[in-house]
């Protein structure tokens, strides 16, 4: 074997176990754990001199942050009676002890502490009917610097720290899958920078790597605006919003003497995010718990007032409960119930060792509540009623596919579907109910495959094996004619997706469902 086929092998083994951890961790948990790397990178920096602040006052600052903000989250917690999340908490602390200058001096040290305390209450004061308005770092940032004439020095966005910034940056954005906002910002920031530079009579070259290398334009692209409670819903309003938040970061924008920082221009961006972006957060009351599988419940829950969405989006579900484990209390979770059910429908797979989360929702009972909110999602029906569709499933990622057949059903619409849908065992179908009544109301073929043939299944009459090129060619005649939807666990989902690249097809046919993660 060739030395580039062995590195072409330990590449793909590397992206093998990013892919799996990725898959595994929760998007927030990700987040932190890149957030506190850089910390540690930049204290082990700072103890050889490649940075200017002493191991002193890096380790000060952050346990000042520490524990100013968890005290001040907790006590505005049990004020709104909202659950604490102790994972936005820490990585609120770590951006601000990775944007502020480590502290050396009392008055410093006062600057900190009222950063941690701003940042901690724009979570629940500079909110509307529970929604945020505002990134809480950017916000408490740009508060000190206005009335204690102190802010963020931005220290993350220097060279020395900048391949790490992009490395694990480039691990977040596949994880959250937000690269297009990503994108659109900093190319926007970058074209920016050039026509001001070019304007003035500037080297462009210079400017861009001082961008790239002196300014938080990496940290910023990764972090800052790809934040999710402040983040528009669909793709093209992210776009949007990355594009005027990259406009105004650049650094020669200003109105007279009044010069825009990185905080102003997010915060200006999150006015915009804000009133384009869905303002509910519901509180919903477990109406009943239905067993649907062996590992596998339906939650079905009275919301406490109407949400309007769109059948295949999802929300991000906050349960409160004892002994929350590293993984956090909160979840990404397709709706699978259609908009014109009174309730919501929530479908839930369980895993061995499962999340404390998990377990949690696993013993509610009638009459509990969990809050859902933060409405997202471009995996919708298209608006081309003639255009013909397959559904491909992989397990509990049937759930976007029930609530859009639902709605089918329901508004008595006519669209040409085919659905593959694959479970390891017979038992594992789910809402196979709702599938045998589309095929009755409009052009809809449901195909069935199983993957584990084992302990008594060989009477099995329908597909076998995953779902593969011959499959699609056999099941689907016109599969050429076609727009394909994907939803299910990562490595299926981008194993379908080749697949179907294989045939031919180019990925605008072809549409992915977010799913964050089992935990």
């Amino acid at each position: 074997m060739t030395v580039s086929l062995h590195l072409q092998v330990i590449l793909k083994n590397m992206l093998k176990i990013i892919d799996d951890f990725l898959n595994r961790t929760t998007m927030y948990k990700v987040v932190l754990y890149y957030l506190l790397a850089l910390w540690v990178i930049a204290f082990v920096f700072s103890f050889v001199g490649i940075l200017p602040y002493t191991p002193f006052s890096m380790v000060i600052s952050l346990f000042i942050l520490l524990g100013v903000s968890w005290a001040t989250n907790n006590i505005f917690s049990y004020v709104f009676e909202v659950p604490a999340n102790i994972e936005s908490i820490y990585i609120s602390v770590f951006i601000l002890a990775l944007i502020i200058t480590p502290a050396l001096t009392p008055s410093e040290y006062i600057f900190l502490g009222w950063a941690g305390i701003l940042a901690m209450a724009s979570k629940y004061i500079f909110a509307i009917k529970h929604k945020h308005i505002f990134n809480p770092v950017a916000f408490s940032v740009a508060v000190t610097a206005f009335f204690l004439n102190q802010g963020a020095s931005w220290w993350v966005g220097t060279v020395a720290m900048a391949p790490f910034v992009l490395v694990g940056g480039l691990m977040i954005v596949k994880k959250i899958k937000r690269k297009d906002l990503a994108l659109s910002f900093f190319i926007v920031a970058l074209i920016t920078i050039s026509f001001f530079t070019l304007l003035n009579k500037g080297n462009i070259f210079n400017s861009l790597y001082n961008a790239l290398s002196y300014s938080p334009i990496l940290f910023f692209t990764f972090i800052m605006i790809t934040e999710p409670l402040t983040t528009p819903p669909s793709s093209f309003l992210r776009i949007l919003y990355g594009t005027l938040v990259g406009f105004l970061f650049a650094p020669q924008i200003h109105i007279g003497t009044f010069y825009l920082t990185p905080e102003l221009a997010l915060l200006f961006g999150n006015i915009f995010s804000y009133l384009v972006s869905p303002k509910k957060r519901l509180t919903l009351k477990l109406k009943r718990a239905v067993q649907i599988a062996p590992d596998t419940a339906e939650f079905i829950f009275t919301p406490d007032s109407k949400l309007n969405f769109k059948p295949g989006q999802y929300l991000e579900w906050t349960l409160g409960h004892e002994k929350v484990d590293s993984r956090g209390n909160r979840r990404y979770f397709t709706i699978a119930s259609s908009p014109t059910e009174k309730e919501l429908h929530l479908g839930v797979k369980f895993y061995p060792n499962g999340s404390s989360f998990k377990k949690a929702l696993a013993f509610m009972e009638d009459g509990d509540k969990i809050i859902a909110s933060q409405l997202s999602g471009d995996f919708v029906l298209p608006r081309n009623r003639k255009k013909k569709l397959v559904f491909i499933a992989g397990g509990i990622g049937i759930t976007p596919f029930r609530s859009m057949i639902q709605y089918l059903i329901d508004t008595k619409q006519k669209r040409d579907i085919v659905l593959i849908y694959s479970n390891k065992t017979k038992i594992d179908i789910v809402y196979k109910d709702i599938f045998d009544k589309a095929k009755d109301c409009f052009n809809f073929k449901t195909v069935y495959t199983l993957t584990d043939l084992k302990d008594g299944q060989t009477n099995w009459m329908g597909r076998k094996g995953y779902v593969d090129g011959k499959m699609i060619l056999d099941e689907v005649k016109d599969w050429d004619e076609r727009t394909y939807y994907i939803s299910g666990p990562p490595s299926m989902v981008s194993g379908t997706e080749q697949v179907i690249k294989n045939l031919g097809l180019s990925s605008r046919h072809i549409k992915t469902d977010f799913f964050p993660g089992f935990a």
